[in-house]
């Protein structure tokens, strides 16, 4: 075939310059027939182009990708965006919280990003794409002082192409101390004093939730002697035990689901289970169970309140569980943290939280169906912790960290956003 004496008649070495290496791959893609579509012309990528790659050439084509990665970190970029109609032949960063193409990365053909996307894959991978249509993984890169750094990644199909997400994953923890949680708010985080239970971090995607979970684990690992496992999709900071020995466990390498992945953890003889997300019933279910049996576990939500987050547990789960699990949750649950990242007048962005402390009125107001009274009893629950969002808000506008605009854009509840601004 003709594209097979394109493969013989280049060769890439590792060391080669990224242009001689790009202008490779776009010959490669202009061997695509243009009558294939959606997953015959991917399946053609991987089974005649890919697969016929040099072992030099498959590590200069992923190499040339690793280098648009570095020039992220170098933007200080928390994600790229690259593939798929969509993206318009550029590369597209977030760098502050703002996604903008970055234009002196040069344009690139659907069918270059195809190359370029696979060729970071795996055949179980690959397979795993091509059927679901929709794949996550971990990938790392070494830099020149041979440090890896990690990225969090999704590939999926637009319109028959692929398109690939990757969030950067910071190579050092954030400090606990950093987040100025109340004495009391750290002891139902840790171990050392809170045994079981369970904890939530939640928030919409890129809200820094994951980042929370590992000073939250980090803090656990330098205080307390216990055995970790963190179950999640994929993995992205790797802890190192120190006090704690602590295990990671990746859906779809290590384990089929969060959901088997933690009943499974029952049998390894944990302290703590980290669940990187609660995303459907038998999960939350699961949870709840593995808290039940006196284990303590840390999960997240993707939502915006402490109040939502308990409403969204309930609705998850089937109508014949609700009346159970609410009375359950009324039980395990120690502590929400809800949080946002918002633009600071610095010009970077700034954690606001708000913070529930499992007391003896919220858990009535969740045996008694009144979720509704939730919010007033965090408002004023601020000796023991807890703060509302609008509340966070206000503080960080009274600090002159953010705007009067950038507190009330961000409040979830607007109007008492307003009302306690004014009362200030």
């Amino acid at each position: 075939m003709e594209s097979q004496q394109v493969l013989n008649n280049v060769e890439v070495k590792r060391n080669a310059p990224n242009d001689r290496i790009l202008n490779f791959v776009k010959s490669l893609a202009k061997k695509i027939p243009k009558a294939l579509r959606d997953l015959d012309r991917q399946e053609f990528i991987a089974n005649e182009i890919l697969s016929r790659l040099s072992t030099d050439q498959k590590i200069a084509v992923r190499q040339y990708l690793d280098s648009i990665l570095i020039s992220m970190r170098e933007l200080n970029a928390s994600d790229i965006d690259i593939g798929g109609d969509g993206a318009k032949h550029l590369v597209w960063m977030r760098v502050q919280g703002v996604k903008q193409p970055i234009d002196h990365l040069g344009i690139f053909g659907v069918d270059t990003f195809n190359i370029l996307i696979q060729s970071l894959l795996s055949e179980n991978q690959k397979k795993v794409l091509f059927e679901d249509r929709s794949l996550d993984f971990s990938y790392s890169v070494r830099l020149n002082t041979d440090e890896r750094v990690r990225y969090r990644a999704t590939s999926y199909f637009e319109l028959g192409e692929l398109a690939l997400n990757m969030r950067a994953i910071s190579s050092q923890v954030r400090s606990y101390d950093e987040y100025n949680f109340q004495a009391i708010v750290t002891k139902m985080l840790s171990l050392e004093h809170t045994k079981d239970g369970l904890n939530l971090v939640t928030g919409i995607t890129g809200s820094g939730k994951s980042t929370t979970l590992d000073a939250i684990v980090d803090l656990n690992n330098r205080t307390t002697k216990a055995h970790v496992i963190i179950i999640s999709s994929p993995i992205e900071y790797i802890h190192q035990s120190k006090k704690c020995i602590i295990r990671h466990r990746e859906v779809g390498m290590d384990t089929r689901s969060f959901k088997d992945g933690t009943i499974e953890a029952l049998r390894q003889d944990p302290d703590i289970i980290i669940i990187g997300e609660m995303r459907d019933p038998d999960t939350i279910m699961a949870a709840l169970e593995v808290a039940d049996s006196g284990h303590k576990v840390f999960s997240t939500l993707h939502t915006s309140s402490a109040t939502e987050s308990i409403d969204r547990i309930l609705g998850e789960v089937p109508t014949a569980e609700q009346e159970r699990v609410r009375i359950r949750l009324a039980e395990l649950l120690r502590c929400v943290i809800s949080q946002k990242l918002v633009p600071a007048l610095s010009g970077k962005l700034m954690l606001a939280k708000e913070i529930l402390v499992m007391t003896p009125s919220i858990k009535a107001a969740i045996r008694n169906k009144n979720i509704s009274e939730i919010y007033q009893m965090i408002s004023e629950g601020e000796k023991i912790g807890m703060t509302t969002m609008e509340q966070d808000l206000r503080r960080l506008y009274r600090e002159r960290k953010i705007s009067l605009q950038t507190a009330i854009n961000y409040a979830n509840n607007k109007r008492r956003m307003e009302q306690i601004l004014k009362m200030a």
